[in-house]
């Protein structure tokens, strides 16, 4: 059974940080791209960034580029992102994905792709 867990969220200042750490089990960790998204209150859920399988590429909405880095830690099966210099348009709920195909990271974050979810992590930054 395929489990994607994320932690990490909270309430920060802006200007602040934060780092989200997403556990995944019951599939090869990195077989596929896995990435992170989220959603606002009222608004549709966006691709913030993505990490594939071939090179490490990372990708990332123009919005969060300069301030998160996505990266893996494969010997604990473990997503981050690490969030600085947030900003109160940050603030929702961030989910992790593990892609079950194989996806141009760049279209994932645009489309939706088949995918593991997690249950997601609440991000709130105060102004």
């Amino acid at each position: 059974q395929v489990q994607v867990m994320e932690s990490g969220g909270g309430l920060v200042e802006a200007g602040g940080s934060l780092r989200l750490s997403c556990t995944a089990s019951g599939l090869t960790f990195d077989e596929y791209a896995m990435g992170w998204f989220r959603q606002a209150p009222g608004k549709e859920r966006e691709g913030v960034s993505c990490i594939n399988t071939v090179g490490q590429t990372t990708y990332y909405a123009e919005s969060v580029k300069g301030r998160f880095t996505i990266s893996q830690e494969h010997a604990k099966n473990t997503l981050y992102l690490q969030m600085n210099s947030l900003k109160p348009e940050d603030s929702a709920m961030y989910y992790c994905a593990a892609a079950t195909t194989l996806v141009s990271c760049s279209a994932w974050l645009i489309v939706p792709q088949p995918a593991n979810w997690g249950q997601g992590t609440q991000v709130t930054v105060s102004s």
